[in-house]
């Protein structure tokens, strides 16, 4: 029952309970009885009319300066995946194919992103094991959720950083988050003419489990 009907009805309840009111009274009243008239009920719009436009949302939070755990940066996602990242829809050129001039590409990677290349960095996120050796991992990613690892969720190209351990490597550590210690490296990462990814790091360390 839409609001219109509401009206309606209650509008139709309210007038017989005057009559009925009226009918009930003693006969012997011959006092005319008047009372100010029932004002009119304003129009409903119909319920199939379009939403008021909701109030826009406010600007999320800035985020505070950069801490540091001795040596390294403290670096998350929350600052490594604040901007949209298109992947182009490149190719490999054929190597038989007269040479074109090819525009550089835009620049996707925001200053303040780009700003932690080559630099030290303890990063926290989910291990996704790519290469073990003696039962320990050489190569991995670390990735802002498990939903890669648990549910074959492909994640955005600024969400995952490709790590290759400078030593024996580490233990797994799965289903936890962990701090992973490393030179990070910001930059388009191509193999064979594609694009592969933008991060990539050279692990030092691993700690944890961490809470993000």
């Amino acid at each position: 029952m839409n609001l219109k009907h509401v009206f309606n009805f209650a509008a139709f309840a309210i007038t017989g309970c005057l009559l009925a009111t009226a009918a009930d009274a003693p006969k012997a009243a011959k006092k005319e009885v008047r009372g100010a008239p029932i004002q009119k009920l304003a129009p409903v719009a119909p319920t199939n009319s379009a939403p008021a436009t909701p109030e826009p949302s406010a600007a999320p939070a800035a985020l505070g300066p950069v801490q540091k755990d001795g040596e390294f940066l403290i670096v998350g996602f929350d600052r490594l995946a604040t901007f949209n990242y298109d992947i182009p829809d490149d190719a490999p050129a054929s190597t038989n194919a007269p040479a074109k001039p090819v525009a550089p590409p835009k620049e996707q990677i925001p200053a303040n992103v780009k700003a932690f290349d080559k630099q030290r960095v303890a990063l926290k996120g989910f291990m996704l094991p790519l290469k073990v050796e003696g039962g320990l991992i050489t190569e991995l990613l670390i990735m802002r959720d498990q939903s890669m690892c648990c549910y074959g969720t492909v994640p955005k190209i600024n969400e995952w950083v490709s790590v290759k351990m400078t030593g024996k490597g580490v233990k797994p550590i799965m289903d936890q988050a962990v701090t992973l210690y490393g030179k990070l490296h910001v930059g388009e990462i191509r193999e064979n003419g594609y694009l592969v990814g933008i991060y990539q790091m050279d692990g030092e360390k691993v700690a944890g489990p961490l809470d993000l």
